[in-house]
């Protein structure tokens, strides 16, 4: 199943691990909906858009290393093999204190992904019915801090299960499907995803909405500083908006 939406560009740049080096900006870029993906024959994705469009305007020169985990992306970033980090994830209090982060490229927040049952009742309804359940994540991911936090505020255990192989986008896949009970996943992600799955549910969310942001190491300063300016600036121009009205509306 997850072979069949495994993006074919070449993961080279992922197996001898070394940098492009030069002008180069080498980008760890989740394979997803929302920031790498393939549309019929064409790559597409509100990031890889955006950081094209990027490169034209500004004149940086990427190169884009499609990466499943968030682990994978930041086993890079400490190696010095990427600058850049793009997932479709919140940025918590730890990654912070790890890496560098630039201005928020968008908003989202994380929802529940389970299936229907066949009399289309859902079983987890609130925050609340997650006590005893198990929830599945991307290992490394922010959201597994989330659902420990909530189980102390509901007072209950909810079993966090990170998962070191898949990410957001087969996740997803997996809990429409009934392979596993539920996962979280960013809700632009889910919504994305939700048309090619009339059973699955992402009505009940488990985090407020939050900033998303790319990260850098933690001394890359510099090209920090740079992305800063650029992306407040795109923020204000049509072509953004253009992004926002085709993947978000």
């Amino acid at each position: 199943m997850v072979l069949l939406r495994t993006c074919s560009m070449s993961r080279s740049g992922l197996a001898d691990k070394k940098p492009s080096g030069g002008d180069t900006i080498d980008v760890a870029i989740e394979y997803g909906p929302l920031s790498l993906y393939r549309y019929d024959d064409t790559l597409g994705g509100f990031a890889f858009d955006m950081l094209r469009h990027i490169e034209r305007e500004e004149g940086l020169k990427f190169k884009f290393h499609p990466v499943m985990t968030l682990n994978e992306a930041l086993e890079g970033i400490d190696n010095g093999y990427y600058r850049i980090v793009v997932t479709a994830m919140p940025v918590s209090a730890n990654l912070k204190s790890r890496y560098s982060t630039t201005l928020p490229v968008f908003l989202d927040r994380q929802v529940l992904v389970q299936k229907r049952s066949e009399n289309d009742s859902v079983f987890v309804r609130s925050q609340l019915d997650l006590a005893g359940k198990q929830v599945y994540v991307m290992s490394g991911s922010p959201v597994a801090e989330r659902l420990h936090n909530l189980s102390s505020e509901i007072g209950d255990t909810i079993y966090v299960l990170e998962d070191p192989v898949y990410g957001n986008e087969q996740l997803f896949i997996l809990a429409a499907t009934g392979e596993i009970p539920r996962a979280v996943v960013t809700e632009r992600t889910a919504k994305a995803m939700s048309s090619d799955y009339p059973d699955v549910d992402i009505s009940t969310a488990v985090s407020f909405t939050q900033f998303q942001r790319w990260l850098l190491g933690v001394n890359d300063s510099v090209l920090r500083q740079r992305l800063d300016t650029i992306i407040a600036n795109q923020k204000e121009k049509p072509f953004y908006k253009s992004l926002e009205k085709r993947y978000f509306n």
